[in-house]
């Protein structure tokens, strides 16, 4: 099977919804059900290092971690998060050139400054638009056709859409105002920029969840699912240590369909054709397109 175009994907489909995973395993999971997977800032502190969305992900980590993806999933899209580009515009380029290497499809570069902080809460900072508009021109002049997706955390909606479409001009292939609180401001992006506009929803979060046609309808072309597959872990594992507390140690039956070793095993040993020849035009029927 051959390795999916994003800008294809894009011209093909209107919407593109990129489900959010934490690490491999739920790679694993994710991409038996979508095409398209988010690596999430969010997920990958949580997981990698146990710690909170507030800069500690290291370029190297990140780039280790998208290899080990495409290993196990080598025809998916990858939207890859690299925050702020980890500080320096010379970091920027050398993550995005090593990240292009790895296979990942886009990237998603922040307007922040540190200390950053995760898109949907308080407390952030951006830097003035001329030192990330170089960071952007940069990292655009250093990759070969990877996807840009470039980010303001801006929480002055005037100045988001300002921000946002500068970096259009700018000559970045999407862009996506994070932490909104609804779709209008996503309907007057779309009427000013002509580059695909970016969502992003985070259960919990500041932007409130809407279905793929509602996004669709108000102009989203790139629809960014942040942190289902962390979440649902934290609650399955949070379930299932109180029923050993509660039990006194007794494990519960596997589930139909799942969570026990037969299931687990029949995942991982999916490999390395983890989708029939007609997976990916099911995966695409299974989302509505």
């Amino acid at each position: 099977m051959a390795r999916l175009d994003l800008r294809a994907e894009l011209a093909g489909r209107g919407i593109v919804p990129f489900i959010g995973i934490y690490d491999v395993f739920s790679a694993r999971v994710a991409g038996r059900h979508f095409d398209s997977l988010f690596v999430s800032g969010f997920g990958f502190a949580a997981s990698h290092y146990g710690l909170p969305d507030i800069g500690f992900v290291t370029w190297s980590d990140l780039h280790d971690f998208v290899i080990r993806l495409r290993t196990v999933l080598p025809d998916h899209l990858l939207l890859v998060d690299i925050d702020d580009g980890f500080v320096d515009i010379h970091v920027a380029e050398h993550i995005v050139a090593m990240l292009e290497r790895a296979g990942a499809s886009g990237i998603v570069l922040e307007d922040q400054r540190r200390p950053r902080r995760c898109g949907h809460v308080e407390g952030k900072q951006i830097l003035p638009l001329t030192d990330y508009l170089e960071k952007l021109g940069r990292v655009l002049q250093t990759r070969e056709t990877m996807f840009v997706v470039a980010r303001t955390d801006a929480t002055d909606r005037s100045e988001a859409l300002d921000r946002a479409a500068a970096f259009a001009e700018a000559g970045a292939d999407a862009v996506l105002i994070d932490g909104l609180p609804d779709l209008a401001c996503i309907r007057q992006l779309a009427d000013r920029v002509a580059v695909p506009v970016a969502f992003n929803q985070i259960a919990g979060g500041k932007s409130p969840a809407f279905n793929l046609a509602e996004m669709r309808s108000a102009g989203v072309g790139i629809a960014i699912y942040s942190t289902p597959a962390l979440f649902a872990a934290q609650q399955a594992i949070e379930r299932a240590m109180r029923w050993l507390s509660a039990s006194n140690g007794g494990l519960p039956a596997a589930e139909a369909g799942g969570g026990g070793l037969a299931a687990c095993n029949a995942l991982l040993q999916d490999f390395p054709q983890l989708l029939a020849p007609d997976g990916i035009s099911k995966l695409r029927q299974s989302q509505g397109d």
